[in-house]
């Protein structure tokens, strides 16, 4: 980050925001940016660097996981390749979303997210402005750790935004963290699970996962 403060941008720009994203997480930066809900933080999963520059930044080091988020379906196809059918299915019914699906994670992507079990993985894949970027990211809410996590740009703690490399400033969202899904077993006979009531409620869900077969 530069002494001038980070870049900033508003996502109703999206092609240049969606270039600077790219950019930042390419580069090992840290970027502030609108998810669906709530603001979030961003880097490249795979940077050890920046993944702690991110704990920091919120002030913890607690051993939780996090989500790696994709803009693009087609970057997300990396991912996909490695499910099961029934798991593949569930993405497709309920992604792009305010969802986060813990999936099964045979091939050990993204250790760095996942943290103590490398046997699951987050993910999310979203529309809006920034949709179509090429990066995964990891992911997590743009809050010092056991505060609110913020829903206008405003909110976002003056203490992050000094820090990061790149803010995205997406207005006002929708203010709901997203559903998380636990999906991990679906395809060695297990069902789903929600871990956390977000944006899309239990009948929504299901309503969604009988379309495509699954209950």
């Amino acid at each position: 980050m530069s002494a001038a403060g980070p870049e900033v941008l508003s996502a109703e720009d999206g092609g240049a925001a969606r270039t600077a994203l790219e950019r930042c997480i390419g580069s090992g930066g840290v970027a502030v940016f609108p998810a669906d809900g709530l603001y979030g933080l961003a880097c490249d999963p795979l940077d050890p660097a920046a993944v702690i520059r991110i704990h920091q930044l919120k002030g913890r080091n607690d051993g939780k996981s996090s989500a790696v988020m994709y803009f693009s379906p087609l970057a997300l196809r990396e991912l996909v390749g490695g499910l099961g059918p029934r798991a593949a299915a569930a993405l497709s019914a309920l992604l792009p979303g305010p969802v986060t699906l813990i999936v099964a994670n045979g091939e050990r992507r993204y250790p760095l997210a996942c943290r103590e079990d490398a046997t699951k993985l987050g993910v999310r894949l979203i529309a809006g402005p920034l949709a179509g970027a090429m990066c995964p990211i990891f992911q997590t809410s743009a809050n010092i750790s056991g505060k609110a996590a913020p829903s206008r740009f405003e909110e976002v703690p003056d203490s992050i935004l000094a820090a990061v490399d790149l803010a995205i400033d997406g207005g006002e969202l929708g203010g709901l963290p997203s559903t998380v899904v636990d999906i991990a077993a679906i395809d060695a006979g297990g069902g789903w699970e929600i871990l956390r009531q977000g944006a899309i409620s239990e009948g929504d869900l299901a309503s969604r996962l009988a379309r495509v077969g699954l209950d």
